[in-house]
């Protein structure tokens, strides 16, 4: 039917309105195609979660640049759009009065894709079920962590395969 890392990213995005965590699943999904063969339209739905992230933040600069580049990506990628069970025409639209709001400097203010195919929300909210999550629900704008993740994960893991990096790159060098 669809990826399951996308059907995560969908019930992250309608349920608990993680962007961060959207990221990281369709980052971590569309970095297992080779480079040079990886597909533009998960990026478009990276950058979509990403810029909502940041306007939530109040990172408006960073918002209306990630949500014109989505928007552009997305645009042009109708079949692919479609094959996800998005309706194209809609989440067109409303990317360009999110954007538009965006530029105004608008709070933010949580969005549901048009999600055509109702195979594909019961699948999400199902998801959504098991993770004890409201699909559709507004997001939770005084959750500090939801709010400002990136700057409050914990990067353990991150940091400890970077210097795991470092030392193999030292030891190649000689």
């Amino acid at each position: 039917m669809y990826p399951e890392a996308y059907i995560e990213y969908l019930a992250e995005f309608h349920g608990s309105r993680d962007y961060f965590e959207c990221h990281e699943l369709l980052e971590e999904h569309w970095k297992k195609d080779p480079p040079g063969k990886r597909k533009l339209y998960w990026v478009g739905l990276i950058q979509l979660a990403v810029a909502l992230y940041h306007q939530r933040r109040g990172n408006f600069t960073g918002a209306k640049r990630l949500m014109a580049n989505s928007l552009r990506i997305l645009e042009a990628e109708q079949a692919a759009v479609e094959a996800l069970g998005l309706d194209h025409g809609r989440l067109v639209s409303l990317m360009r009065r999110t954007c538009q709001k965006i530029e105004a400097h608008s709070p933010y203010e949580s969005i549901m894709l048009p999600i055509r195919d109702p195979r594909l929300i019961h699948a999400c909210q199902k998801v959504c079920e098991q993770k004890s999550y409201h699909w559709g629900q507004k997001s939770p704008e005084t959750d500090a962590f939801l709010v400002h993740k990136h700057r409050l994960r914990d990067r353990t893991e991150v940091l400890t395969e970077r210097e795991k990096e470092i030392a193999r790159r030292k030891k190649s060098r000689g």
